[in-house]
């Protein structure tokens, strides 16, 4: 019984987002939330700081330190900062010498090397077995969706890289989309409108904030609502503060919005008649972070003419979803082919 207890303590499962990396372990629930974020000294290639210590130094860093997000829409942009990364958490949540059993979520978009790639740098970090589900797959489960049934149920997974939809029964996906937009491009779409109509030169952590503090998916009633951010004035090159309006905010986001929706759209031109007309009936559930920006639900209720409801903890529903599937390991670890683990490390 207490190896028995032990080896389900040794169960995770790991939301590897580009924004945030949610770790669910077996038998406690989410344990670990932090940034996909890593600090690296680049005069001797160690690191200096992982997840919320190294995204503090974006842009705040020496000339010696690089401070990088590893993913990029959702796939690995560079294998070994993604390992050691992947190391640092599992060690903190397991133990350094910890040999678990991990289950990740990837895009359903993915190809098979990049899925490959995924595999080998958790096992590289440490992992005794490394398994995958799909995130719209695993965002279902974790949103309480009947996934397991002969029910249709449309999920839309908006995370920080990209965008995941599908429609699910029987325990699989039926239909998926998979986009690559996300939280940033919604980041950069703020930047590019400060650059071009302000002539400010502002970085993504200032234009997050303001997405987060004026930011909505539907254009403000309110013409009076403001927010403020600092930069440098491209035309004199010194720093500068301006306001800038939820409404210009919301102009700056109704591109990648609208490519979203779109996508939604196509997900639903898609669906076989049989489900279509389940989703008819309980309509689109969304998670991930996006799911928080303001009327975002309400912007695909007006668009789809469906029911929108936003998950319970929308942040973490992939990570639970999987932690979910954890239940299911032993028969994927019959069902898997026998996995090598690998040995590269950073010198």
């Amino acid at each position: 019984m207490a190896r028995g207890f032990l080896r389900r303590n040794n169960q995770l499962a790991v939301d590897l987002g580009t924004a945030n990396t949610v770790v669910f372990r077996r038998g406690e629930g989410v344990v670990l939330f932090e940034p996909s974020v890593v600090a690296i000294d680049e005069r001797t290639d160690r690191i200096h700081a992982v997840g919320t210590d190294a995204r503090r130094m974006i842009g705040r860093t020496p000339a010696q330190i690089r401070a990088t997000r590893p993913l990029r829409h959702g796939v690995i942009a560079d294998f070994e900062m993604t390992e050691e990364m992947l190391r640092y958490f599992i060690g903190k949540v397991a133990g350094r010498r910890s040999r678990a059993h991990v289950i990740v979520c990837v895009p359903s978009g993915i190809t098979e090397v990049e899925k490959n790639a995924v595999v080998e740098a958790t096992l590289g970090a440490g992992a005794r077995r490394a398994h995958l589900i799909d995130e719209p797959l695993a965002g279902a489960i974790g949103a309480g969706l009947p996934v397991s049934e002969a029910i249709g149920s449309a999920i839309v997974d908006v995370g920080g890289g990209t965008s995941e939809m599908a429609v699910t029964a029987l325990g699989g996906m039926v239909v998926s989309q998979s986009l690559r937009v996300g939280g940033y491009e919604l980041d950069d779409a703020i930047v590019r409108f400060v650059q071009e109509h302000e002539s400010l030169l502002i970085g993504q952590e200032q234009a997050e904030a303001l997405k987060l503090e004026v930011g909505s998916a539907m254009r403000p009633d309110d013409a009076s609502v403001f927010g403020e951010v600092a930069g440098r004035d491209l035309l004199t090159g010194l720093l500068r503060r301006t306001s800038i309006s939820a409404r210009q905010v919301h102009s700056a986001l109704e591109r990648p919005l609208r490519q979203i929706v779109d996508a939604v759209k196509e997900l639903l031109e898609r669906t076989p008649a049989e489900l279509s007309a389940d989703i008819g009936d309980r309509g689109l559930t969304v998670v991930g972070g996006g799911a928080l920006l303001p009327r975002f639900d309400e912007l695909l209720r007006l668009e789809t003419n469906l029911p929108v409801t936003v998950a319970e903890s929308p942040l973490t529903a992939v990570a639970r979803g999987a932690g979910a599937a954890l239940e299911e390991l032993e028969t994927l670890d019959r069902l898997a082919p026998r996995q090598r683990g690998r040995r590269r490390r950073l010198r």
